[in-house]
């Protein structure tokens, strides 16, 4: 059920959510959300504390909510999009565009919900979620390119095959993978489009390609950054107008499909140093994806981690973990992200024996936290005490401002699920404010 909240307490809001309501037998009144629907509409116009709190909701709860107002309202949409909301729509006494866009998120929902996209990517935080409704809606309802970004060990080869496989390509072709660090320039891209018989020293048969092989699919390039710069236009060729040659042939060959891309390279800096071509960037990125690193989803960190130990094993069930170890476990760095993470958890599976949960001794002794004692029960120093270490320490005041500064957005986006606009909405600051401050943290400045 999809639920109809008005927000505006005048007679002309309580009649557009009446007619709202009325416009399908799914859609039901209510005076709050219940915890777990995904898909609501707020009718009111003008900003509250209550919008805000119901929109801080939806974000931490990875629900979809429309704000629906008359023309004339007071209401900036930028910054509803900022809290929380999916769309702000202007009431025309017309409920099927509004009922079109709950059917089109409803659809979206329940593809991301999918065994062929939840059983591929696992993990149920805010930021993957949001990740996730971009990826199909581009793969499922787009036809244009698809680029995927994001650090290394983010999962986006996973991420390609879900594309694939929701698209209409994925029902009539295959997927077919290149790894962009292994083509070497001097053959020319035989990798991608293939060679004749004799076309260079060690062509002693004919080669199809990677394009041929990818027609009425999916060609997905990873690590695009790494495409050498002279094969750019040849592949942007492909792209735009379905034609190659192979290398040495002189006759044009036809293929035809959808191109992901995936790289943990910023390409707009690639563009501006000389380094890619921008008229193949802007075609190949006419759907952008980020995945978000494992920082940005604590929600998810454990369950993945006992799901990976279970698979080590050969188990079925998640393994268990005792609070120690919880502890320790987010207290690390991830610099590899879900490789990383799998990867701890096989050292952690070889070492655990038994039904029982995995226990501070089953970490491998370079995995152990090196200056707390990882019990549950240990008590963190006051504010005040920690002040008074910093000093003692030699921090100015400024240093301390920025440091409890970044301990409240890491904590925030901790308690918000992994969901930046919930912590921007508890931090009292914007979406963009709070995404320049952790990139300037990230880079030093």
């Amino acid at each position: 059920m999809t639920w109809v909240l008005d927000l505006g307490g005048g007679s002309r809001t309580k009649a557009i959510a009446r007619a709202i309501c009325g416009s399908h037998p799914d859609l039901r009144s209510v005076t709050a959300p219940e915890p777990g629907e995904l898909t609501g509409v707020v009718v009111c116009s003008a900003f509250s504390r209550d919008l805000e709190q119901t929109l801080a909701l939806a974000a931490s709860t990875n629900a979809h909510v429309i704000v629906v107002a008359e023309a004339g309202h007071s209401l900036e949409p930028w910054s509803l999009l900022a809290c929380g909301a999916t769309d702000l729509m202007i009431w025309a006494d017309d409920p099927v565009p509004i009922q079109a866009r709950l059917e089109r998120l409803i659809e979206v929902e329940n593809v991301v919900e999918s065994p062929p996209v939840a059983d591929v990517i696992r993990g149920t935080s805010p930021a993957l979620r949001h990740a996730l409704r971009d990826l199909v809606t581009a793969a499922k309802f787009g036809g244009g390119p698809i680029l995927i970004t994001g650090e290394t060990g983010t999962g986006k080869e996973l991420a390609a095959k879900v594309a694939h496989t929701v698209s209409a390509a994925g029902r009539s072709g295959h997927l077919v993978v290149v790894d962009c660090t292994t083509i070497v320039p001097t053959l020319s891209g035989s990798e991608l489009f293939g060679h004749e018989r004799g076309a260079f020293t060690g062509a002693v048969s004919v080669r199809t390609g990677a394009c041929a092989a990818a027609n009425g699919g999916t060609l997905m390039l990873d690590e695009v950054g790494e495409l050498p710069l002279e094969l750019q236009p040849e592949l942007l060729r492909v792209v735009q107008e379905g034609m190659y040659k192979r290398v040495g042939a002189d006759t044009w060959q036809h293929t035809s499909f959808r191109l992901i891309c995936a790289t943990n390279r910023v390409l707009e800096d690639d563009v501006i140093a000389g380094r890619f071509r921008a008229d193949f960037y802007y075609r190949i990125a006419a759907y952008s994806v980020q995945l978000p690193p494992l920082r940005d989803r604590p929600g998810d960190l454990i369950p993945l981690f006992r799901s990976f130990v279970s698979e080590a094993q050969g188990h079925a069930e998640p393994a268990e973990v005792t609070p120690e170890v919880e502890i320790a476990l987010r207290r690390r760095d991830y610099p590899g992200n879900l490789r990383d993470l799998r990867q701890l958890a096989h050292r952690v599976a070889s070492r655990h024996v038994g039904p029982g949960p995995v226990t501070p001794g089953d970490l491998p002794p370079s995995d152990r936290p090196l200056t707390a004692d990882g019990t549950a029960d240990s008590r963190a120093p006051t504010l005040m005490e920690s002040i008074r270490q910093q000093l003692r320490q030699g921090m100015t005041l400024r240093e301390l401002r920025d440091h409890v500064a970044d301990l409240a957005v890491t904590a925030a986006i901790e308690e918000s699920g992994g969901s930046i606009r919930a912590a921007a909405a508890r931090l009292g600051v914007t979406d963009r404010a709070l995404q320049l401050r952790r990139a300037k943290r990230r880079t030093g400045e």
